[in-house]
């Protein structure tokens, strides 16, 4: 049996494996490697409430199974400067609470942002 290792990316979107992580369904997208061999990560989904937190992970351990890659998510969106303003936006809305209204607000308020900046 072959040991196929992943090629941990910017832009690549992981799933922590953890056990006490499974349920939060806790979800990284790699921003940039490190030289110290650690990946800047933004958490990006996170029922345990962390989103929009940014944290350092061993570019290792994301390769390991300890981190599902999840695939087609498009590589060159983490330096999408309208991404990541989407990203921050409704990570600061999200919580139990939270509703669909909440969502597209926060949304329309980043995009409506972007349009003014001409991103």
């Amino acid at each position: 049996m072959t040991n196929r290792r992943k090629t941990v990316r910017p832009g690549q979107v992981y799933r922590d494996l953890a056990r006490d992580m499974i349920e939060r369904d806790r979800r990284l997208q790699v921003l940039a490697l490190g030289d110290d061999g650690r990946a800047a990560c933004l958490v990006v989904h996170d029922h345990g409430g962390t989103e929009g937190r940014r944290t350092k992970i061993k570019v290792s351990a994301l390769a390991s199974a300890q981190y599902e890659l999840l695939p087609g998510m498009d590589e060159d969106l983490a330096t999408e400067p309208l991404y990541t303003a989407l990203l921050d936006a409704l990570a600061a809305v999200h919580g139990p609470s939270a509703s669909l209204d909440d969502y597209a607000r926060a949304a329309w308020h980043a995009l409506s942002e972007a349009v003014q900046s001409g991103q």
